[in-house]
């Protein structure tokens, strides 16, 4: 019978530090409480709210209100179990570390593996997209090459020091922020009649019940909203792998968690609701132009696709930032806990781990490549085999801080500053939504769901045996020891 796992066990906290015979320092508390702030405001801002929001419109109507809502439910409940554990002991790690206390060794390699595999195919993706917007406006740089820029500078702001991360997305988080309140601001005055010099024929909360009716498309549709919109919502983690770098680890879990609900009712159900109320859901444009170009348009606002593109540039250079920051870190933590090599967990003297970053960023090219190359087959397996990832993830938080919660009450009562709601009742319904929407998906082949979530679920199948093979063999190891 294996022992219970413990609160002191690696993991460490605000002071993670690599291996002792590292040259470096450990990771260093350089982040400030605003960087953190914005970090958390800015992580549930996806690129794909911008983009991908038009497919979900198109697919549930002015039910996708319904979809984001369902899925924004989830993503609450979720960071406020991973918060409880998080304030109780803030680390680099995050929830793959929680995993390795709580449930073993085998579901904390499983886990902080696929979110390491998710985020360096996510940076491919991120990098072309910027790419792409980038040449269109000065074509006489290819779109590789673009690439290639965009990824050595935010290589080189990661290198630098974990300030110089916090004080880009510092940046790149509050144009996102500012950028989509003047939105919903300027779109809520419209859809009301009382923006000044607007006049739009179109606009008005009426779209949201005529052409069709609320949910055009029935209310089946909601749940295939739910499969479009999910993966936008991945970033909201961030923060607290973020903490463990921070100056107040536990302040900044306990305030990132405490204000998820309110940023994600402003930003994803706000300004949805503005796109659907200034233009009905099955406008052309909303199709053609993306559904925030299309709302912009509709006022009538002049280079509204330059500005959107603008905007969505930054998503993309942010999600890149955070994207590299936190696919080191989840190796960084690997490292330290045995499950990658040791190298990753050696840090600079300013506490960057160099090699974790490095190897992170080497695999982003080799993914950005593939794209280029081999678009519709290698990176479409990688694509798709990481897509269902955050839900996986999401699961394992469910299960970790079922088992948590009872720890952290007999090992340290007092750092349980942050409850999720409910417990366990809500955890476990949580759970059950999880596996409700991958079940789904397996139905779903009109957008490859099913295809994601078997791929997916390969490629976590091997991750897991490679998992079990390890802790075995090196029980074996330990008993051979024991023997001599």
């Amino acid at each position: 019978m294996t022992s219970q796992p413990t609160l002191s066990k690696a993991g460490h906290g605000q002071g993670d530090t690599g291996d002792p015979g590292n040259s470096g320092s450990g990771l260093q508390a350089g982040l400030k409480n605003r960087h953190l702030s914005m970090i958390a405001i800015g992580g549930v801002i996806g690129a794909g709210l911008f983009v991908g929001s038009s497919s979900g419109i198109a697919t549930a109507g002015p039910g996708i209100l319904l979809s984001y809502a369902l899925v924004g439910t989830l993503v609450v409940l979720v960071m406020r179990m991973l918060g409880e554990m998080s304030a109780a002991n803030p680390t680099s790690g995050s929830f793959s570390a929680h995993a390795d206390r709580a449930l073993g060794p085998w579901a904390g390699f499983s886990i902080g593996w696929l979110y390491w595999f998710f985020w360096v195919v996510v940076l491919a993706v991120e990098a072309t997209a910027g790419a792409k917007i980038l040449e269109g406006w000065i074509p006489a740089v290819p779109q590789w090459g673009w690439a290639l820029i965009v990824m050595v500078v935010l290589t080189a702001t990661n290198l630098v020091s974990v300030g110089s991360y916090g004080e880009f997305e510092f940046w790149f988080a509050g144009i996102k922020v500012v950028a989509i309140g003047a939105f919903i601001v300027i779109g809520g005055l419209a859809v009301f009649g009382v923006l000044p010099g607007v006049d739009s024929d179109k606009a008005g909360l009426s779209n949201l019940t005529e052409h069709g009716g609320f949910l055009p498309h029935g209310p089946g549709a909601i749940l295939t909203g739910v499969l479009l919109v999910v993966f936008s919502f991945m970033g909201s983690e961030i923060a607290t792998l973020a903490a463990g770098e921070s100056e107040d680890p536990q302040r900044a879990v306990t305030k990132s968690t405490n204000s998820i609900i309110w940023r994600i009712a402003v930003f994803y159900l706000g300004s949805i609701l503005v796109v659907v109320s200034l233009l009905p859901w099955n406008d052309k444009s909303i199709a053609e132009q993306g559904s925030y170009v299309a709302a912009l348009d509709s006022l009538g606002i002049a280079h509204a696709g330059q500005i959107m593109n603008f905007i969505v540039l930054t998503s993309v250079l942010s999600c890149l930032n955070s994207g590299l920051y936190t696919a080191s870190r989840m190796a960084f933590s690997l490292g330290q806990r045995g499950d990658a090599p040791k190298a990753f967990a050696r840090t600079t003297s300013r506490g960057v781990p160099q090699t974790a970053i490095l190897v992170s960023v080497v695999f982003g090219f080799v993914a950005v490549f593939f794209n280029y190359k081999f678009p519709d087959t290698v990176f479409l397996f990688l694509l798709n085999s990481s897509g269902a990832v955050a839900l996986f993830v999401w699961l394992v938080i469910c299960f970790s801080q079922l088992r948590m919660r009872k720890i952290i009450q007999r090992e340290a009562p007092e750092k349980l500053v942050v409850k999720m709601w409910l417990y366990p009742y809500l955890t476990w319904a949580t759970a059950a939504m999880i596996v409700f929407v991958l079940g789904y998906m397996l139905t779903d082949t009109e957008h490859d769901g099913r295809e994601t979530v078997l791929l997916s679920l390969l490629v976590a199948a091997v991750v897991l045996v490679i998992a079990v093979v390890k802790q075995q063999v090196l029980k074996g190891r330990a008993q051979a020891r024991a023997e001599l």
